[in-house]
Order: C-alpha cells, then sequence, then structure tokens
C-alpha cells in the first residue's frame, strides 16, 4: 500500500511540476509573441517547436496526472507500475527539452526518439497490465 501511494505522490508531484513549467514557459515566450518576427515569424520552424514545447509541459504533465488517478483504480503490477511513472515522467521531461533543441538546431530532430520511446513504453504496459473483461 505504500508504495502505491509513494507511486501516486510521484506521478503527481512530475504532473504539477509540468504543468507549472508549461505556465512559466508560456509567460516567457508569451512575453515575446507581440514581436510578429520574433525567431522568424509565427509560421517559422524555431517558433512552432517552442510552442509544441510549451504545449508539451501540460499535455505530458496532465498524462503523469491522468496516471496518478488510473494507478489506483487498475492493479498493475508493482514493477510495470513504477516502470510507467518513470516512463511517463521520463518524457514529460525530455519532450519539452528536444522540442528547445530541436528549435535551436533542426538536426537534433533525430533526438525525439527518446520521449517518444519512452511514452511508448509507458503506454504499451499501460495496455499489457489493463484488466480484459
Amino acid at each position: 500500500m505504500q508504495t502505491l501511494i509513494q507511486l501516486q505522490l510521484f506521478s503527481l508531484h512530475v504532473g504539477w511540476l509540468a504543468v507549472a513549467a508549461g505556465v512559466v514557459s508560456g509567460t516567457v515566450t508569451g512575453a515575446l509573441f507581440l514581436r510578429e518576427n520574433w525567431l522568424g515569424g509565427y509560421g517559422s520552424h524555431p517558433r512552432r517547436l517552442l510552442r509544441l514545447g510549451h504545449i508539451s509541459f501540460f499535455g505530458l504533465g496532465f498524462l503523469n496526472l491522468a496516471y496518478a488517478g488510473t494507478v489506483a483504480l487498475v492493479s498493475f503490477p508493482p514493477k510495470s507500475a513504477w516502470c510507467i511513472a518513470l516512463c511517463l515522467a521520463a518524457g514529460a521531461v525530455t519532450m519539452p527539452i528536444c522540442c528547445l533543441l530541436c528549435a535551436w538546431k533542426k538536426a537534433m530532430g533525430g533526438w525525439f526518439v527518446i520521449p517518444v520511446g519512452t511514452l511508448f513504453v509507458a503506454l504499451a504496459l499501460i495496455l499489457r497490465g489493463w484488466p480484459h473483461s
């Protein structure tokens, strides 16, 4: 029981920290968005990637929050439950970093395999451990 509570608290912390990072990153980029040609204009590659990174903080933060509730209702094996939590946390951290790196240098796009891979593993473990009727 203690492990489940620790896992939920971990996922809640990651989720709310990611949401907070989304607010901060949105505030920083939002302060500059009125400059029409900032980073090459609205449709430029760097600006699109920064927006994606900002939104990924929220989306992956919410995914971690959703998992904190899901793990209380679905009996995943303890090792799988922690692996899912760690993969979701890794995705929440590495996706915005990859967006920032790719905005800086387009050639860094290959690094997206890290967050996408961790999120894929988390989803595969969730679906594998989901109760089947």
